[in-house]
């Protein structure tokens, strides 16, 4: 729900038994709103500032609009779930205003879940295997379905979606069935459609130049090897230069399952595979002509990196032990500068050992490149002349065989060849 003040008011007025009443602002939030419902015997929501000084002004604006959001909650009757919508509504309006990151789980956490307030907590997590199939069954019922569908596959294809991931899924397959004048949604339309929402709108007609493309192509060449090589990834499933969102190209990886955790092997083969787009680019055209688009690469290989060093224990030389203190807020007040949770050697030491894991898997990766350097250039050319290669081609190629066309390529596809403007070569889809 993103609704403003003046929409809640008017919701929870025209509601029968509920009433809104907020009150003046002051330098405390405790009397900033107070909102009640006829025929409660008390106020459902008063607020307190926690913070001093400038911190509790910051929460003035942002105490009414959890207000209005308990207002809005009790005014349609849904007293059960207010807490829920207090915090969803006063979540996205903070988070409109760039003063916070996230709620409930983090600097609220609390005030609102000390005893007697919000005792009872229900997680709605990521649904599994069966929740997604579930909920494919549902959303599926008013679409009509080709022969070949199968939804325990597209369940086991979409690890990481949620319910409205899924029906957007469905809808975005019946619209490409639509555009392309049939009758029933097949598998090409839900893979399509898979693609589009995992690794954004494909943009055949952006126009790259010939240098750009032989470029983006043996950069997602070295992601897919290094990906196929390297234990403990997700597959390799599909490799394309064709533009999609923002990015030249993408290396999409299918997850064998839904996955909770994962160990220090799996994480240092997705820093490799991270770096192989970056590490293909120096070894065919020279350090020199590395360009930026694995920018976005090497921000998810540093942030991985630090994790493993400062949350999740994986750092011999730091040893099992939390570095980071992610509890404080920025909206609070408090600038994350001004919260040090180590000193300044320990920090130093920190960046070093950092520094040596992506080093490492920087070492790895290239050396991994050199010894299937062959196969780097035949993936290469093969996506230059094909654009998008799926599973069986790249299988083809890691095996020393000659790839053959995709299914849907014909010779009268051409892809454009001039381009002006800049873009991020891309990289691998994320990982759910």
């Amino acid at each position: 729900l993103a609704l403003s003040a003046g929409t809640a008011a008017l919701v929870a007025a025209s509601r029968p038994g509920g009433r809104l009443r907020d009150g003046p602002v002051g330098d405390s939030v405790r009397g900033a709103g107070e909102i009640l419902a006829d025929g409660a015997d008390r106020a459902w929501w008063a607020l307190s500032a926690f913070g001093a000084g400038r911190a509790r002004k910051r929460l003035v604006r942002g105490g009414i609009a959890l207000a209005l959001a308990a207002g809005l909650a009790i005014g349609l009757g849904w007293w059960g779930t207010a807490g829920l919508i207090l915090a969803a509504v006063g979540g996205l309006w903070l988070f409109e205003t760039g003063a916070a990151q996230r709620l409930g789980a983090g600097a609220l956490r609390r005030a609102l879940l000390r005893p007697g307030r919000f005792d009872r907590q229900v997680l709605v997590d990521r649904p599994d295997l069966h929740g997604r199939l579930a909920i494919l069954k549902i959303h599926s019922a008013d679409i009509t379905l080709g022969d070949d569908i199968d939804l325990d596959r597209i369940a086991r294809r979409t690890p990481g979606f949620v319910g409205a991931d899924l029906a957007n899924l469905l809808n975005e397959a019946a619209l490409l069935a639509a555009r392309r004048d049939k009758v029933s949604v097949s598998m090409q339309e839900i893979e399509d459609a898979v693609d589009r929402i995992v690794a954004g709108l494909e943009k055949k007609n952006r126009l790259v130049n010939e240098k750009e493309r032989r470029i983006v192509a043996f950069h997602e060449a070295g992601h897919a090897i290094v990906g196929r090589v390297v234990p403990e990834h997700d597959p390799v499933y599909k490799v394309t230069i064709i533009p999609r969102g923002r990015a030249l190209g993408v290396t999409m990886y299918l997850p064998e399952g839904d996955k909770y955790s994962f160990n220090r092997t799996a994480i240092e083969s997705q820093l490799c595979s991270l770096y192989g787009g970056r590490v293909a680019e120096e070894l065919i055209f020279g350090n020199d002509k590395v360009t930026t688009g694995a920018s976005n690469d090497i921000e998810r290989a540093t942030k991985m990196a630090r994790n493993m060093v400062t949350k999740w224990g994986l750092s011999d030389e730091m040893g099992p032990i939390a570095y980071s203190d992610d509890e404080d807020e920025v909206f609070l007040g408090r600038s994350v500068t001004q919260h040090k949770s180590v000193s300044d050697d320990t920090a130093r030491r920190i960046d070093e050992v950092v520094r040596g894991i992506l080093d490492k898997a920087y070492a790895r990766t290239s050396k991994i490149l050199k010894d299937h350097l062959d196969q780097l250039h035949v993936m290469a050319e093969t996506l230059l002349l094909y654009e998008t290669i799926d599973a069986k081609q790249i299988d083809d190629i890691m095996g020393g065989r000659t790839p053959g066309p995709p299914a849907d390529w014909s010779k009268s596809d051409k892809p454009p060849k001039d381009d002006g403007r800049p873009g991020a070569i891309g990289g691998p889809a994320a990982q759910t």
